[in-house]
C-alpha cells in the first residue's frame, strides 16, 4: 500500500473513531464525552447514562457501522461485477424479496385471523421473513446465474425479480388496513436503533461471513475489471467469482435489509465517493477504504438522524436520501467515463 493511501486510512480511521464517540454523546439526553467513556471502561457515574450508553446507543453505533460498512462494500462489488456505476448493493432484488418477506407477515397477517396475526407480527418474526424473503430470491438469481452467460443478463433478471416482488407488495398493500400499511411504511423507514445484543451477535455473524467472501474475491474483483478475455487468461474461473460475489452481497445486503429495513443510496453513493478519494480501481485498497467511509457516513447520517437536544429521531432512509441522491444526480450528469 502506497505511503499517500496510508495517510488517508488513518485520517479516515481517525475521523470513524470521533464520530462513533459523538454519535454516543447525542440524542434526547446529551451525555458528555467524558461520562461515555466512564461507561464503557467501568467507572459508573450515573446509572442512568450507563443504561444509555451500553442498552441503547452502543448497539446502535455499532449497527451503524455494520450497515454503512456493509453496504457500501456489497455496492462495490455489484459495481465491479456489472461495470456498471448505476448498480447497487440492492440490484439483484434482494431488498425486494426481503420486502415481500416482511410485507407478507404485516399486511397478510389479517388473512390469518386477529389471534394468529398477532402472534405472527412480532420483532423475530418479521427478521426471519425478510431473510426468508432475500435467501428465496438469493437461491433464484443463484439458478438463473449457473446457466445464463451474459453478466448483464443477470442485472436485468434481478430487476425483474424486484419489479414482480413489487407487484405482489402492491396488491397486497391494496388489501390491507391502514394500521397494517402504516407498520409496513415504519419498517422501510429503516432502523438502527431496534437491535438487542443477542441480535446484534447474530447480524454480526452473517455479516462477518459475507465479508470474508468479499475479501477472498480481491483477486477476482481487480480482473473483472480488465474484461471477462483477459481476466479467463489469468486463470480466473468466472462462473465461480461471479457466484462468489452474488452469494457474497447477497448476506451482507440481506441480513442488513434484515434487521435495519431497506436502506437506501448508501450502496450506490459510497464506492463512488470512495474512488474519488482515493483515485484507484485497486480493489486491495477499494475495500478497506469503502467500508471505512461506509461506516464514517452512516454514523454521520444516524447522528444527524438523532436530532440533538430533540425528542424526535428522523427515518434513517431520509437522511442517507439526501447524502446519496445528490450523487446519483452528479454520476448522471457528469460526461467523463467512470474509473472502471
Amino acid at each position: 500500500m502506497k505511503t499517500n493511501y496510508t495517510y488517508t486510512f488513518v485520517i479516515l480511521s481517525v475521523l470513524l473513531t470521533v464520530c462513533f464517540f459523538i454519535n454516543l454523546s447525542v440524542g434526547s439526553v446529551y451525555i458528555p464525552l467524558k461520562s461515555i467513556f466512564n461507561s464503557l471502561f467501568g467507572t459508573i457515574e450515573n446509572s442512568t447514562w450507563e443504561v444509555i450508553v451500553t442498552d441503547y446507543r452502543l448497539p446502535k453505533a455499532i449497527t451503524a457501522i455494520l450497515v454503512g460498512s456493509g453496504l457500501g462494500i456489497s455496492g462495490l462489488l455489484m459495481q465491479t461485477l456489472f461495470r456498471n456505476p448505476l448498480a447497487g448493493p440492492f440490484v439483484l432484488g434482494i431488498s425486494s424479496g426481503a420486502s415481500l418477506g416482511v410485507a407478507l407477515v404485516i399486511l397478510g397477517s389479517g388473512l390469518f385471523g386477529s389471534l394468529l396475526a398477532t402472534a405472527l407480527i412480532s420483532k423475530w418474526s418479521i427478521v426471519i421473513a425478510s431473510s426468508l424473503g432475500s435467501f428465496l430470491v438469493l437461491l433464484a438469481v443463484l439458478a438463473v446465474s449457473s446457466k445464463v452467460r451474459d453478466t448483464m443478463a443477470i442485472l436485468i433478471i434481478g430487476l425483474m425479480f424486484g419489479s414482480i416482488t413489487a407487484a405482489v407488495v402492491s396488491v397486497l398493500s391494496y388489501f390491507s388496513s391502514a394500521e397494517q400499511l402504516q407498520q409496513y411504511i415504519f419498517w422501510g423507514f429503516g432502523s438502527l436503533s431496534n437491535l438487542s445484543w443477542a441480535e446484534l451477535t447474530l447480524f454480526f455473524g452473517i455479516y462477518l461471513l459475507g465479508i470474508i467472501l468479499s475479501i477472498a474475491s480481491i483477486k477476482g474483483l481487480n480482473g473483472l475489471l480488465l474484461g471477462d478475455h483477459y481476466a479467463k487468461s489469468l486463470g480466473l474461473n468466472l462462473k465461480q467469482s461471479r457466484l462468489v460475489l452474488i452469494l457474497a452481497t447477497s448476506l451482507i445486503a440481506g441480513t442488513i435489509t434484515a434487521f435495519a429495513g431497506p436502506i437506501a443510496f448508501i450502496g450506490l453513493a459510497i464506492p463512488h465517493l470512495t474512488r474519488q478519494i482515493f483515485k484507484t480501481s485497486n480493489h486491495k485498497i477499494l475495500l478497506p477504504a469503502v467500508f471505512l467511509f461506509g461506516a464514517l457516513v452512516m454514523l454521520v447520517c444516524d447522528s444527524i438522524a438523532q436530532l440533538p437536544g430533540s425528542d424526535y429521531t428522523l427515518p434513517i432512509n431520509a437522511i442517507t436520501a439526501l447524502v446519496g441522491a445528490p450523487v446519483v444526480i452528479w454520476l448522471l450528469v457528469r460526461q467523463r467515463k467512470m474509473m472502471f
